[in-house]
């Protein structure tokens, strides 16, 4: 690496957003020509009377930026939605590569896609029923499941969310 290269390394910065403004900041921050990221997970909630799977930050109120050494900071201060930098001592605390790595790879917007074939057992892995055996009928829409399950001696049918399965 030479002196130049170094100069201009990239690093990986935390950024505090606004409240409840993390992804206007982001979105500001890309069209300014920055690289971001914001790391989501899904989440099932009720949205106007329907279940529904949502991405929502997994860090909220908060995002990464990638700067090198020569880039300016001041544009970062008046973008809507910014509130500052996390620093400690008045010096950017710069978040180590490594982490930013484990968190892209846990942070797939890609939507579940396991299928179960009809009379399959299946594992539940959340709810009331987690741990226990259930026997996959049919999808119910494209992301709840219907289930065969033995409870109190006599057969039932359950609806759940699909993410709360996996194969046995």
């Amino acid at each position: 690496m030479t002196a130049r290269e170094s100069l201009t390394a990239r690093v990986w910065y935390l950024v505090q957003c606004k409240a409840s403004q993390d992804e206007r900041a982001e979105i500001n921050l890309v069209n300014q020509g920055y690289t971001c990221f914001r790391p989501t997970h899904r989440r099932e909630r009720v949205l106007q009377g329907r279940r529904r799977i949502t991405r929502e930050s997994l860090f909220p109120g908060y995002l990464f930026i990638q700067l090198g050494s020569d880039e300016s900071w001041s544009p970062l201060r008046s973008t809507r939605g910014v509130l500052r930098i996390v620093s400690f001592g008045g010096k950017p605390l710069p978040v180590d590569d490594a982490l930013i790595a484990q968190l892209y790879e846990h942070d797939s917007g890609a939507p579940v896609e396991v299928r179960f074939a009809c009379g399959e057992r299946v594992r539940i892995n959340e709810g009331p029923f987690v741990e226990l055996e259930a026997i996959f009928l049919a999808m119910e829409g494209e992301q709840r499941v219907v289930l065969l399950m033995t409870l109190l001696q006599r057969e039932q049918r359950i609806s759940m969310p699909l993410v709360g399965i996996s194969k046995r």
